[in-house]
C-alpha cells in the first residue's frame, strides 16, 4: 500500500491517523534514506498518541521513551543508523518496553524485527528527485507493508487510516 505526501505538514498528519491503529506491543520499522522525513512521520505519531516530550531525532542518544499522557502506550522511538549489529540492539533493551509501548526504530531494517511476532515497515522515499533548491518540503512516497502477527489482518483498517490519499 503506498501513499504520496505532499509535505512535511502532511507527513505529520499521517503519523496521527496512524497512531490510532498503533497498540502497546507494535513494532514500526521505518527506512528511508536521510532527510526522507522518518522523523517527521514519528512525530506526527507521538502527538496522535498523546506523549509527553518532543519527539527529536534519536540518532545521538539512540533510544528515548515518550510516556502516555492519556493513559495509552508509551512511545519508544529509537535510530539504529549508528548500531552495527543485533547484538547492539540487544544492548539497547528495546524488547523490556514492547509489550507495553509502541516501538518505532528509524533504520532498522535487518536488526529488530524478531523484537515482535509481527510488524509493520514503512518506507519513505522521494516519488521523484528532490530539487537542489528545494526546501525540504517536497512530495514523500510512503509505503507501508505488514508482516507476521496482527499486521496481515490490517489492512484494510490502514488503508482507512491512510485515507484518501493511498493509490
Amino acid at each position: 500500500m503506498q501513499v504520496r505526501v505532499p509535505g512535511a505538514r502532511q507527513m505529520r498528519e499521517l503519523g496521527a491517523r496512524l497512531a490510532a491503529l498503533l497498540r502497546a506491543g507494535d513494532l514500526v520499522v521505518l527506512a528511508g534514506p536521510l532527510g526522507a522525513g522518518k522523523t517527521t512521520l514519528v512525530q506526527g505519531i507521538g502527538a496522535g498518541l498523546s506523549v509527553r516530550g518532543q519527539v527529536t531525532s534519536p540518532t545521538f542518544v539512540i533510544a528515548r521513551v515518550h510516556p502516555s499522557l492519556s493513559g495509552g502506550p508509551d512511545l519508544v522511538h529509537a535510530d539504529a543508523y549508528r548500531l552495527g549489529s543485533r547484538l547492539e540492539v540487544d544492548d539497547l533493551d528495546l524488547d523490556a518496553d514492547v509489550d507495553h509501548a509502541v516501538t518505532v526504530v528509524e533504520w532498522g531494517e535487518g536488526l529488530v524485527e524478531s523484537l515482535a511476532a509481527g510488524y509493520l515497515r514503512i518506507t519513505i522515499s522521494w516519488p521523484e528527485a528532490p530539487r537542489a533548491e528545494g526546501n525540504g518540503d517536497e512530495p514523500r512516497l510512503v509505503t507501508f507493508a505488514g508482516y507476521g502477527g496482527r499486521w496481515p489482518g490490517l489492512a484494510g483498517e490502514l488503508r482507512q487510516v491512510i485515507g484518501g490519499q493511498s493509490r
